[in-house]
C-alpha cells in the first residue's frame, strides 16, 4: 500500500479519535485552561500527530496512549470537582497580588510575574492607577481578576435607584440571508411579520440581509450585505 494512502488513513483515524477525546474532556479544557490542561492538550495533540504521520509506529499502541492520556485527564477533572485539595494540587489556586492598593511582592515572586507585567495587565482592564485597586488576584488560568475600590467603581442604575428594563439575549431571525424559522417560531412570529418589518426600510428580499436580531425591547437590528448601512427598526410600532 502506498505510504501516502497509509498516512491519509491514519490521519482520518487520528482526527476523529482526537475529536472524540476533546468532546469527552469537555469545554472547560479550553474555557478554563490551566497550565496543566495546556500541557495535557499539547501532549495529546502530539500523540495524535504521531499517529497520523509516523507510519513506523504501531497505530494501535499510539492510539492507546492518546486514549490513556485523555482518560486520565477526565478522571482528574471529575475527581477535582468533588475534592478541593486535589483540585488545588492539579490546577493551583488564585493568588492575591494586590491588596488595598499595595503590591504584594512576595506573592508576585511565587507566581513569577514582574511588576511591569502586572501593571500592563491592569491597564488592559482599564486600571491605570494601582491606588484604585482593592484586590487583584492571579487566577490558575493565568488571568488577573481585579476588584476596584468602591469609590472608583462606575455608578450603576441600581446605585441610583433607577428601574431598568430586563435586557436578555437577542434572537437571531436572519443569518447570512437565511431566515431562522425555529427562532421565529419560538417567539410566536411569522415570516409575514418579518417581511413587514423589513418593508419599513424598503428591504424586499431576505437575501439582502446579513444579520437580523430582535432584542427583548422589541428593536430589530438589521445589517445588510456588503457595505450597505444597518438599521434598528422599532418592531413594536
Amino acid at each position: 500500500m502506498p505510504i501516502t494512502f497509509v498516512v491519509i488513513i491514519r490521519s482520518f483515524i487520528s482526527f476523529f479519535a482526537l475529536l472524540i477525546m476533546v468532546r469527552l474532556m469537555g469545554k472547560q479544557q479550553v474555557a478554563q485552561l490551566t497550565f496543566f490542561d495546556y500541557i495535557v492538550g499539547i501532549t495529546i495533540g502530539s500523540i495524535a500527530a504521531t499517529l497520523s504521520v509516523q507510519v513506523n509506529e504501531n497505530s494501535f499502541a499510539t492510539l492507546s496512549g492518546m486514549v490513556t492520556w485523555s482518560i486520565l485527564a477526565i478522571i482528574l477533572a471529575v475527581l477535582g470537582m468533588h475534592n478541593t485539595k486535589l483540585r488545588k494540587v492539579v490546577d493551583g489556586e488564585a493568588t492575591v497580588v494586590v491588596k488595598d492598593g499595595k503590591i504584594l511582592e512576595e506573592n508576585l515572586k511565587k507566581v513569577r510575574i514582574p511588576i511591569e507585567e502586572l501593571i500592563s495587565e491592569l491597564r488592559t482592564q482599564g486600571v491605570f492607577s494601582m491606588g484604585d485597586v482593592e484586590y487583584a488576584l492571579f487566577e490558575p488560568g493565568g488571568k488577573i481578576s481585579i476588584q476596584k475600590k468602591s469609590d472608583k467603581q462606575p455608578l450603576t442604575p441600581s446605585d441610583m435607584k433607577i428601574p431598568v428594563q430586563y435586557d436578555g439575549l437577542p434572537k437571531t431571525l436572519i443569518l447570512d440571508g437565511t431566515v431562522q424559522y425555529e427562532e421565529l417560531k419560538s417567539l410566536g412570529l411569522s415570516k409575514a411579520w418579518l417581511h413587514h418589518q423589513l418593508d419599513k426600510q424598503n428591504i424586499r428580499e431576505f437575501a439582502e440581509v446579513s444579520l437580523a436580531q430582535l432584542d427583548t425591547k422589541g428593536n430589530l437590528y438589521v445589517d445588510l450585505q456588503g457595505d450597505k448601512p444597518f438599521f434598528i427598526i422599532p418592531a413594536n410600532s
